[in-house]
């Protein structure tokens, strides 16, 4: 009896014993998300959960990411499944007003050009040695959109998806200070006071039905290995604009999103366990996601300079910038860098327009990356 005692008591202590030199790192890398989330409001509602995710699955012996373990059955509740991601775009979509977009639909072309980077950083990636489903999860980052990162890398490279994720939620939430610099470097004083024309045609309500409906058919038909994404933000849309199940809608946004958020940044935490986490491989994932977010505001700010040229000086080119699914906020920065050249540059429609697009756009490119990996074989 007292022999069994001792042995009990000797596995008190075991997680120290058991500790690889890389748990510790990464237990601080968990608080220091969380110092993010809690001190500096950035992105909580994700940082939070995932940064305690990442603690908890670095605790030796605790058992939560092996089989039956509370971590891994929420894993494959929801990741693993990609139902999580496809929840929360549901979320989005009841979040969504497309109505800016549709008021001016050549700001769509915005949307699409802020898609470039991801291309380009697949490319990139490719160079440096990842796969073919490697590299575009690491360019999906450049989306700037997270469940839509969350859902390629969970599916086709899930190996990646820790990096994935805190690389796309990270610079989600640093828009505000990548930007600016771009902007003001692509861009021209005569250019930034340039104030556009506020008048816009009123959008219908049939419209704004009509639209969610005809951008699933036409896209699914065009990709249908995206479809998953974008049917799922358009049903969210089509449930707000319909306005006759208004308690769906409600539940989207709010109720589910919020429990579904919660589980999935525990779970995108659960994969940060240090020994499979600090490679030089996560290094480079973190860089080349950088690099994808800065190459679509390259390209969405060279484009509205471009079609401030063919309307004869009537875009003003900061609204470009806005044409990346991190939404509402790049919005926000182009409404804000805006009035510090003119006080009176009243941006911030415009400049929802190219964001709503932005979002359409990261997930018609997804689409179409996904549909191509599709027809060369190399995904079923």
């Amino acid at each position: 009896m007292f022999n069994s005692i001792l042995n009990g008591l000797s596995g008190l202590g075991a997680g120290f014993v058991n500790m690889h030199w890389a748990n510790p790192v990464m237990i601080i890398v968990g608080c220091i998300l969380l110092y993010l989330g809690i001190k500096k409001d950035v992105e909580p509602l994700l940082l939070v959960p995932i940064g305690f995710g990442a603690i908890l699955v670095n605790i030796p012996l605790s058992g939560l990411m092996e089989e039956g373990g509370f971590l891994k059955t929420i894993y494959d509740m929801g990741v693993s499944n990609e139902i999580f991601p496809l929840l929360i775009f549901i979320g989005i979509g009841a979040m969504t007003d497309f109505g800016p977009l549709l008021e001016n639909p050549k700001i769509f072309l915005l949307g699409a050009a802020g898609q470039f980077g991801m291309f380009l950083t697949i490319g990139l990636a490719l160079f440096f040695g990842f796969s073919k489903l490697d590299a575009v999860a690491i360019g999906v980052i450049g989306a700037c959109d997270g469940p839509t990162a969350i859902y390629v890398t969970s599916k086709y490279a899930p190996h990646l998806l820790g990096a994935v994720s805190v690389a796309a939620y990270s610079y989600m939430a640093l828009v505000p200070v990548i930007q600016p610099p771009i902007m003001r470097l692509l861009t021209t004083e005569k250019e930034r006071v340039i104030t556009m024309d506020s008048k816009t045609q009123p959008v219908s309500k049939t419209a704004k039905i009509i639209f969610p409906i005809l951008v699933t058919v036409i896209g699914g038909l065009i990709a249908p290995k995206g479809l998953p994404l974008l049917g799922t933000i358009m049903l969210g849309n089509l449930m707000k604009e319909s306005g006759v199940v208004s308690r769906l809608a409600k539940a989207s946004e709010n109720e589910i999103a919020n429990v579904v958020t919660l589980l999935l940044g525990i779970s995108i935490g659960a994969t940060m366990n240090g020994e499979l986490f600090l490679k030089p491989q996560t290094l480079l994932i973190l860089a080349f996601g950088f690099v994808a977010i800065c190459l679509d505001t390259v390209c969405g700010v060279l484009f509205g300079k471009l079609m401030n040229v063919v309307t004869g000086g009537k875009v003003n080119p900061l609204i470009g910038a806005a044409g990346i699914s991190a939404y509402p906020m790049a919005a926000r920065v182009v409404q804000r860098e805006g009035l510090k050249y003119n006080r009176f540059n009243f941006l911030l429609m415009h400049a929802a327009g190219a964001n709503t697009g932005g979002q359409v756009g990261s997930v018609i490119a997804t689409a179409i990356m996904l549909s191509i990996l599709h027809g060369m074989g190399i995904i079923s």
